[in-house]
């Protein structure tokens, strides 16, 4: 039987023991066994969820579970025991055993709604416990975890992008901008920018999320922030995707290899189409110096896939603009050539590594020339640029010709056998920029005109300064386009070239070679030889295919000067 008992106006009565029961000691013990199977059993990427929320959610929920289950535990002692209670209107027994219920719930229903329901993003309420867990996730460097960290990273991308400083030409404004201290939620934005430029992290993201890099070019192309700190994030993401031959870039070919994800190239476009964004990073077209001499042609295939996209843009939208980005990595892509030399004297070698850079090489010049031939060449695009006018006057055209000299040169050291001699110098290069109809174009006649221009003027310069470089390109124009005259159709681009190569070598040919035999010497391949006594160079065509017998052609030189050539 219950007993009341009054104290100075406060009533009390003793619990029933045997009254209704909500929520007790047990029914707590059972749920929290659940909740803490779950929390052990969760993967780092719910982990990572909560310990980002807005709220410190792992002390909150240690307060309230600790404090629900301490009285929890009292309340069933003070029923068991049937103390006394004051009695009130504030709370009932079965409501204070229903308020402890829901703030057990409530937490409950707090990690679930953080861990898969609306998973936090960066922001300023969670900005520094953000980074500090993603600071020691790479710190770690477990690849899984790595892994699961790059896909989560992607719905954050655009806070990043939106809270980082944009040192665009005005940055900092203005004096007190640059001694202010900035909002923590931008300091922490740019902290994370250069942190997730880990080679670690980057990897993880190409083999298993790429769609975090390209949200987060994309929301630089939207916003036009490109000013923000990914540098080093681009450079590392763009070598690791091009080190790994499963990643989107080498997915992203051509339409009739891929489907349609290579009609679109979704990634290649959200990071490459953008010529200003890509100008503005710097970083996105440089390879790792270490690396990109070892790549296979399968890699720089995939390098020159993206920077034509760049270039494509350049030129529609850009062209006027000096682009120190392009013309960088238009130079990586002609010293892949650079080791040719290595093939001299071997025989087949048409399916070398080699050999097969040097056709990616020839197939970019290619793609590229047509795409300036869409743009359709400027007015202000001169033929021939003089000397005494210097850079300014300089064009892409310029740079495309001078980089087909650089590969014509790279070639011309190949001498022999004369077989493999031909082929890459005729077949894989000059047939394919004279012949072929490739470059029957105004864009391709306006870098033919300036090529001619360079292969003769350094061949010409000879005379004053007689030099290996020149020896080379003499040799290989002799090789290609032989030593007599021809009215083919098709070479009817290289008649005048020809005409004044052949002009000078007949002058001075046999002075070169009493002058220095060596020189005179690199300027012959393999299948043509200096007659001396005669006079005469001779190019034999050896016994091969229908040809029975060997063929000569010969070109007479007329004797040289007593006097020295002159230096300057």
């Amino acid at each position: 039987m219950s007993t009341e008992q009054c104290v100075m106006g406060v009533c009390f009565f003793a619990l029933d023991a045997n009254g209704p029961k909500l929520f007790g000691f047990p029914e707590l013990l059972a749920g929290l066994a659940l909740m803490v199977l779950a929390w052990t059993t969760a993967d780092v990427r719910y982990r990572f969820r909560v310990r980002v929320a807005p709220l410190p959610l792992e002390s909150l929920t240690f307060g309230v579970v600790a404090a629900v289950g301490v009285l929890t535990l009292l309340t069933d002692l003070w029923r068991a025991e049937e103390w006394l209670v004051p009695r009130g209107n504030l709370l009932t027994p079965a409501q204070w055993q229903a308020t402890l219920a829901g703030l057990f719930l409530v937490t409950f229903l707090a990690w679930s709604w953080f861990a898969f329901i609306a998973p936090p993003k960066f922001g300023k309420h969670n900005a520094k416990r953000f980074a500090q867990t993603l600071y020691g996730i790479i710190l770690r460097g477990s690849p899984s975890e790595l892994a699961v960290i790059a896909d989560e990273l992607t719905r954050s991308m655009s806070a990043l992008v939106r809270y980082a400083t944009n040192r665009g030409n005005d940055y900092p404004r203005n004096a007190a901008d640059k001694e202010s201290d900035p909002p923590l939620e931008e300091a922490y934005a740019n902290d994370l920018l250069l942190l997730i430029a880990d080679r670690r992290l980057c990897r993880a993201i190409v083999e298993s999320s790429p769609v975090t890099a390209m949200a987060l070019f994309r929301e630089m192309g939207r916003t036009k922030k490109y000013g923000i700190q990914v540098e080093t994030f681009a450079k590392n993401l763009v070598n690791e995707a091009l080190a790994n031959k499963d990643s989107f870039l080498y997915h992203e070919a051509e339409g009739y290899e891929s489907g349609l994800i290579g009609y679109q190239k979704p990634f290649s476009q959200a990071m490459f189409a953008n010529y200003k964004m890509v100008a503005a990073v710097g970083t996105l077209l440089d390879p790792d110096l270490s690396q990109k001499s070892k790549w296979d042609a399968d890699q720089w295939e995939a390098y020159c896939r993206v920077v034509l996209i760049s270039l494509r843009d350049y030129v529609d939208q850009h062209f006027w603009q000096h682009s120190s980005v392009l013309y960088r990595a238009m130079g990586y892509i002609e010293s892949t050539t650079s080791d040719l030399y290595k093939l001299d004297g071997l025989i087949s070698t048409w399916d070398s590594d080699t050999v097969r850079r040097l056709r990616v090489v020839v197939e970019f010049i290619k793609d590229a020339v047509k795409i300036l031939d869409e743009k359709g060449v400027p007015e202000h695009v001169r033929p021939r640029v003089r000397a005494r006018h210097g850079h300014p006057r300089e064009t892409f055209y310029d740079h495309f010709a001078s980089m087909i000299f650089e590969v014509i040169f790279h070639t011309s050291a190949v001498r022999s056998p004369f077989s493999e001699c031909w082929y890459i110098q005729h077949n894989l290069v000059w047939g394919e920029m004279f012949g072929f109809h490739h470059f029957d174009n105004p864009a391709g006649e306006m870098v033919k005109f300036k090529l001619r221009r360079l292969l003769y003027d350094e061949v010409a310069q000879m005379k004053e300064l007689p030099n290996f470089k020149g020896a080379k390109i003499l040799g290989f124009c002799l090789n290609v386009m032989g030593l007599e005259k021809r009215r083919v159709e098709h070479h009817k681009d290289s008649h005048a070239l020809h005409k004044a190569i052949l002009l000078w070598t007949k002058k001075n040919f046999a002075w070169l070679h009493a002058y220095n035999p060596r020189v005179a010497e690199a300027c012959l391949v393999d299948g043509i030889r200096y007659d001396a006594e005669k006079r005469r160079l001779v190019k034999t065509y050896p016994v091969e295919g229908l040809r029975r017998e060997p063929h000569y052609v010969y070109l007479d030189v007329e004797p040289a000067p007593d006097e020295p050539p002159t230096r300057e």
